[in-house]
């Protein structure tokens, strides 16, 4: 399900990849959908919610750039906000909320030209929704996180968004000095649970929203 007409050839080349990825999903009975800027995107999401709904949310500097966050906040929802918690107890209490929730919000790693949805996670809390509790998975993608297959998703997550992520979250890892993947076991090591989603078991739960704009990491 794509929306509006592309103008420039970057955009229909990206429409049109959207489009395949889209009919992939549809096999792997998840649903895609194909918006070209952040905003047609977020009111698309918001619109898949009945309100009063609860909603909750996994770190995404995607959710964040395409204003995706704020309009849940001003939304007429339950909001389990993650960035209120401010002790290990509340982040806790957070995270078994979420797992409750009827709508989860996240990003994905990586998504291949075939519609398999790739994760990598330190703490797990956010792959966990994906898998299972929250009623419904929402995830919006930039097209920048398109990748071939799945080793070529593994390693765009390792060494783009990784190092990123160790930079932006101050970690004490070795992709934080080296810009690259050093295969760690160290304290602070986010690469802890590697995950690809190929199937969804349960019709209408995951839908995926594919943005024609380079968003996250």
């Amino acid at each position: 399900m794509t929306q509006a007409t592309d103008t420039t050839p970057k955009q229909q080349a990206r429409a049109a990849l959207a489009n395949t990825i889209i009919q992939k999903l549809a096999k792997r009975n998840m649903e895609g959908y194909y918006c070209p800027t952040a905003s047609e995107a977020v009111q698309q999401a918001l619109s898949f919610i009945p309100a009063k709904s609860s909603v909750s949310f996994g770190g995404s500097v995607t959710l964040e750039e395409s204003g995706m966050l704020q309009a849940l906040r001003e939304a007429d929802i339950t909001l389990i906000d993650r960035g209120l918690a401010r002790t290990p107890q509340e982040r806790k209490e957070v995270y078994l909320k979420s797992a409750a929730s009827d709508f989860f919000f996240m990003s994905s790693n990586a998504i291949t030209i075939d519609g398999e949805l790739i994760n990598i996670d330190g703490n797990g809390n956010r792959l966990a929704c994906l898998i299972h509790g929250p009623e419904h998975v929402i995830i919006l993608a930039g097209m920048n996180k398109i990748v071939t297959d799945v080793p070529s998703g593994i390693a765009r997550v390792q060494n783009i968004a990784t190092p990123a992520n160790a930079a932006r979250l101050q970690t004490n890892t070795p992709c934080k000095v080296t810009g690259t993947c050093a295969d760690c076991h160290s304290a602070d090591c986010m690469c802890c649970q590697v995950v690809v989603t190929r199937h969804s078991r349960h019709t209408g739960r995951i839908k995926v929203i594919l943005i024609g704009e380079d968003l996250g990491y």
